[in-house]
C-alpha cells in the first residue's frame, strides 16, 4: 500500500498535465453545483423587479423603443430619482437608479429629444410596487440570505470559489467577450453619413493623422491619436468605427462599457488588459469602446468605486503605458454625452487628441435620408407620386437617422399588413406609431364626460401655442403655415396612460431665448388653464400633473439657473447661504403665477372656439391640422374672438 507522500507525489505528476487539470476542475465546480443546488433557491427570493445604475440602459431607450412598453420616472426631485422600464418581452420591470443631476440630463437629452413616452410614477403606484424604491433593503435581504447560505454550503462554496480562482487565472479579463474582427468582414462606407459633411471633414482628417505618423513626429507630436466620439444616439458613431478599420486595413476589437464590469471590484480593469492585448498581439489594430459615458464620469464621486477603477487604468492604457508595444493601437472610444452637456472628468478628456461629435441631420439631410432608405426598397411598393418627403423631413425633426430608419420600416410593416404603397399617409402614420404608439377608440368610447374633458385641456394647448401668432394679427392661412400642430386627438394611448393627446412636430433643437421659453411654459398651461376656464378653479384634473412638473422643471431653469429675471448672471442654485433657497422658490412661485394668469387671460378669449371644436372633436375622436384651421376659418368668419373672464371658483 503506498504511503500518503507518494500518494502525493503522483497527484502532483498527474496534475501537470494541462487535460487532467481542467478535468479535475470540472469535478470540482459539479460537486460544488450538486452540495449547493438543494438550497439555491433559498439565497435571493423571487424579485418582480431588477435593479441596476447602469446609465446606458437609459441611453439606449431610442434604439429599444420597439420593445419598450412603458417608462416610469419615480420620484424625480429626489437625490436619486428612478427609472422604471418596462419591456414587452420582459415580465420583470427594470429599475435604474440615477443621480439626480445625470436625470436632468437625460430627461432633456435621452426621454424629450428622442420623444420617448414617459410619465411620473403615481404615489398609489409605488405602494403598489414599493421594491423600486427599496434596492438598499433588497441588498441588505440578499446579504442576510447569503450569509445563512454560506453557513449551510460552506464546503460547497469554497470548492466553487477555488474553480472560479482557477479559471480567472487562467483567463485574465474572464468576462469580456470581445473577438478580433478583420478587416475584410467590416461594412460600411462614408456614404452610409448623408449629408454631414462637417462630419465627413473631421474623419478625413483623423484619416490623414493616422496614415501620415511619421509627418507629426516631425513636429514632436508622438501620442497614440486616441478618438472621441460624441452625439445622440442613432447618429452613426458606431458605423464610423467599422467603416475607419476598414479603410485604414487594420482589425477591430469591439466592446462595451458598460459590459465591461463583471461585477467584481478590478473586473473592468482586468478585462481592458485583456483587451489590450489582444489588440497588441495584432500589431496595429484599432479597439472602440461604445456606449462609454460611464467610463467619463468624474472620478471619486460615485458610489460603485470599482468604476473609478476602470477609468484609471482606461487612463493608462491611453497614454500607451509609455512603451512601445502599443504603438500601433488606435482607441476610439463612444459615449452619447458631451463635456458640454454633462460634467466629465477632465483627466480623461485630455487623453484624446480628436474629438468628433456627432449631430442630429438637418431638414435637408433628414429629406435625403428618408429618400435613401425608400429607393433601398423595391420600386412597386413606393407611390413616388403620393410622397412628400419635405413634409416627412418637417415633421420629424431631431429624430437620428437610425429612427428614421425605424420610421421608414414601420411604414413597410403597415403597408404589407394592408396591403398598400408607402405615401406620405402611410409614414406620417409610421411616425406617429413610432413617436406615441397604438391608440384605442374604444378604450374612451363610453367615458364621454372624460372625454370631453380631455378635448378641452388638448385644445387649450393647441390654442396657446398659435395665439402669439394670431395676437400678431397674421392672417390663418400664415398661422397654419407656422404652426406644428399635426392632429388632436381624444383616443387613449395605453403606453402614455393618456385618454388623448396633440401631435407636434417638433422644431430642431436651437437656443432658445426668454421669450421662447416663456410662450413654452404658457403653452404648458393651456391645457390646465381651459378646464379651470370651463370647470373652475376646484375643477382641475389630476391629468394636468406632467404638464405642472414640466412648467416646473422650465421654471427652475430660467429663474435659478440662467438667472434670466435678474441682473446679476448667476446660477443660484450653487449658493448654499442661508435663505437662498427659500427666496429662489418664491421667485419661482412668483414667476409661475404671473405666467399662469397671462395663459388664462388669453385661452378665455377663444372660449367660444373651444366649445365648438370640442362638439366636433367629440363626434371625430381625431382632428387633422387641416380640419382644425378649416373649421377655425369657418368660426372666425361667424363668430370673431371676444373677451372672456375666466370662470369662477
Amino acid at each position: 500500500m503506498p504511503n500518503f507522500s507518494s500518494l502525493l507525489s503522483s497527484l502532483a505528476q498527474l496534475l501537470k498535465n494541462a487535460r487532467l487539470r481542467t478535468a479535475l476542475f470540472g469535478l470540482l465546480l459539479l460537486s460544488a453545483i450538486i452540495i449547493s443546488i438543494e438550497s439555491m433557491p433559498k439565497l435571493l427570493p423571487s424579485s418582480p423587479v431588477v435593479y441596476s445604475q447602469d446609465v446606458s440602459l437609459i441611453t439606449s431607450l431610442p434604439s429599444q423603443r420597439e420593445r419598450l412598453d412603458y417608462l416610469l420616472v419615480a420620484q424625480p426631485t429626489s437625490e436619486s430619482p428612478r427609472y422604471v422600464i418596462k419591456y414587452k418581452d420582459q415580465a420583470k420591470l427594470l429599475a435604474v437608479k440615477v443621480p439626480n443631476s445625470t436625470h436632468v440630463n437625460l430627461e432633456r437629452e435621452v426621454l424629450l429629444r428622442n420623444g420617448i413616452p414617459y410619465a411620473i410614477a403615481q404615489p398609489d403606484w409605488l405602494m403598489a410596487n414599493p421594491q423600486v424604491l427599496q434596492d438598499q433593503a433588497a441588498e441588505q435581504g440578499f446579504w442576510a440570505a447569503a450569509g445563512g447560505f454560506l453557513a449551510r454550503n460552506a464546503i460547497g462554496i469554497l470548492l466553487l470559489v477555488l474553480m472560479v480562482v482557477m479559471l480567472k487565472k487562467s483567463l485574465p479579463g474572464m468576462g469580456a467577450s470581445t473577438s478580433v474582427i478583420k478587416p475584410e468582414k467590416l461594412k460600411g462606407s462614408m456614404d452610409d453619413l448623408i449629408g454631414m459633411e462637417d462630419i465627413k471633414r473631421e474623419i478625413a482628417h483623423l484619416e490623414a493623422m493616422i496614415e501620415n505618423r511619421e509627418l507629426y513626429k516631425s513636429h514632436n507630436i508622438d501620442k497614440p491619436f486616441n478618438v472621441m466620439l460624441t452625439g445622440p444616439a442613432g447618429t452613426g458613431k458606431t458605423k464610423l468605427a467599422g467603416y475607419l478599420a476598414k479603410k485604414l486595413n487594420i482589425p477591430l476589437i469591439q466592446a462595451s462599457g458598460s459590459g465591461l464590469e463583471s461585477g467584481l471590484v478590478g473586473g473592468g480593469s482586468k478585462a481592458l488588459n485583456a483587451i489590450y492585448k489582444k489588440a497588441v498581439a495584432q500589431g496595429r489594430c484599432l479597439i472602440f469602446l461604445d456606449e462609454a459615458q460611464s467610463l467619463f464620469m468624474p472620478r471619486g464621486r460615485g458610489e460603485r468605486k470599482w468604476d473609478d477603477d476602470t477609468a484609471n487604468t482606461l487612463l493608462g492604457l491611453l497614454d500607451g503605458i509609455k512603451s512601445d508595444e502599443g504603438n500601433g493601437v488606435i482607441w476610439v472610444v463612444a459615449s452619447n454625452f458631451d463635456d458640454a452637456n454633462s460634467e466629465m472628468d477632465e483627466a480623461m478628456l485630455r487623453r484624446f487628441a480628436v474629438k468628433i461629435n456627432f449631430r442630429l441631420p438637418n431638414k435637408a439631410e433628414r429629406r435625403e435620408l428618408l429618400s435613401v432608405f425608400l429607393r433601398r426598397k423595391e420600386a412597386s411598393v413606393v407611390d413616388w407620386d403620393q410622397l412628400n418627403l419635405d413634409y416627412v423631413a418637417d415633421i420629424t425633426a431631431n429624430l437620428s437617422p437610425a429612427l428614421l430608419e425605424t420610421v421608414v420600416d414601420r411604414a413597410s410593416m403597415i403597408a404589407i399588413e394592408e396591403k398598400t404603397r408607402i405615401d406620405t399617409t402611410l409614414l406620417f402614420r409610421a411616425f406617429e406609431r413610432s413617436a406615441i404608439g397604438l391608440t384605442d377608440r374604444a378604450a374612451s368610447a363610453e367615458k364621454d364626460k372624460q372625454r370631453e374633458r380631455v378635448a378641452l385641456h388638448e385644445l387649450g394647448h393647441f390654442f396657446m401655442q398659435i395665439d402669439p401668432l394670431l395676437k400678431q394679427g397674421l392672417p390663418l392661412d400664415e398661422v397654419k403655415q407656422k404652426s406644428p400642430l399635426l392632429k388632436i386627438s381624444t383616443e387613449s394611448v395605453s403606453k402614455l396612460g393618456a385618454l388623448g393627446y396633440v401631435l407636434s412636430a417638433t422644431p430642431d433643437a436651437g437656443l432658445q431665448t426668454l421669450e421662447e421659453l416663456e410662450q413654452d411654459v404658457m403653452q404648458l398651461y393651456g391645457g390646465v388653464a381651459a378646464e379651470e376656464l370651463f370647470y373652475g378653479a376646484r375643477g382641475i384634473s389630476v391629468g394636468s400633473q406632467n404638464d405642472i412638473q414640466k412648467v416646473t422643471a422650465r421654471l427652475e431653469l430660467m429663474v435659478n439657473q440662467l438667472s434670466m429675471y435678474s441682473r446679476s448672471k448667476l446660477d443660484y442654485r450653487q449658493l448654499k447661504r442661508d435663505g437662498a433657497h427659500d427666496d429662489s422658490l418664491r421667485a419661482v412661485e412668483a414667476k409661475a403665477d404671473e405666467l399662469y394668469s397671462q395663459t388664462l387671460a388669453a385661452i378665455a378669449s377663444y372660449r367660444g372656439w373651444m366649445e365648438q371644436l370640442k362638439a366636433t372633436l367629440m363626434e371625430r375622436y381625431v382632428l387633422s391640422k387641416d380640419e382644425v384651421f378649416e373649421l377655425i376659418g369657418q368660426l372666425q368668419a361667424a363668430q370673431p374672438l371676444a373677451t372672456a373672464e375666466p370662470a369662477a371658483a
